[in-house]
């Protein structure tokens, strides 16, 4: 049975609650954050954890800070770097739920022919292969299944992901969950293309499928990944940001 995987970055946490405060509006542009330390009561925090997440958000173009605190980025402020938007935070995967169990493997094959000339690769060349399962108590039944192939730009382009281009140093606990935030620190702005389906499995079996493609500003492909849902477990939430 796979590990269940680490908990996202205390750090992290702190950013996306305050994402979502500055794209609900409830921190209006212009307004004022509240304290280093209101936050750190408010999220049971350190003062260094507050720092990195007001930090990354500064990185996003999402706040600015002044000689008298931090304030929500007007809209004219907010463009000048590329920003990791709220729905493209984390990549497809992570650590189930109580009635579920995640298994995530690493391989190194070759993508299928279809693929391959999009990803960058000569047919036959292997890539990265990232298959997350989970799966109902038992192993059975698969509730969702998501299969990512990386393109030969993506591991050149990307620290965090080029260290898997050596199998036998994989880590022993495989965690991709912020891959999209290593992208956007290697400076791509993402651009996610998502097509919407229902496949038909064994026994005539329906899942929902969802196949996705993630380009960067200059039109490589990054990443391409098939997920299906079975149909007791197939919620999908689509946000955009403009």
């Amino acid at each position: 049975m796979a590990e269940p995987a680490p908990a996202l970055p205390l750090y992290l946490q702190v950013a996306a609650a305050l994402r979502d405060d500055l794209t609900h509006r409830r921190i209006a542009p212009g307004d004022r954050l509240p304290s280093e330390r209101s936050l750190v009561e408010r999220f049971q925090v350190n003062r260094q954890t507050v720092r990195n997440a007001l930090q990354l958000l500064r990185d996003e173009r999402l706040v600015v800070t002044e000689r008298r605190g931090t304030y929500a980025a007007a809209p004219g402020q907010q463009a000048a770097k590329p920003a990791l938007a709220p729905g493209l935070l984390y990549f497809p995967c992570g650590p189930g739920t109580p009635d579920t169990v995640p298994e995530t493997h690493l391989a190194w094959e070759a993508a299928p022919a279809e693929l391959a000339e999009r990803l960058g690769l000569l047919p036959g060349e292997p890539t990265l292969l990232h298959r997350h399962l989970l799966t109902g108590p038992g192993g059975t039944p698969v509730r969702q299944h998501a299969l990512s192939y990386f393109s030969r730009y993506a591991l050149a382009e990307i620290p965090e992901l080029a260290r898997y281009r050596r199998p036998d140093a994989w880590p022993h606990r495989v965690d991709l969950r912020l891959l999209y935030h290593w992208m956007h620190r290697a400076g791509l702005r993402l651009t996610r293309r998502e097509s919407v389906g229902v496949d038909r499995g064994p026994a005539d079996a329906a899942w929902l499928g969802v196949h996705r493609e993630v380009s960067d500003q200059h039109g490589h492909v990054l990443e391409v990944t098939d997920l299906r849902f079975a149909p007791e477990s197939a919620a999908w939430t689509y946000e955009f940001t403009s």
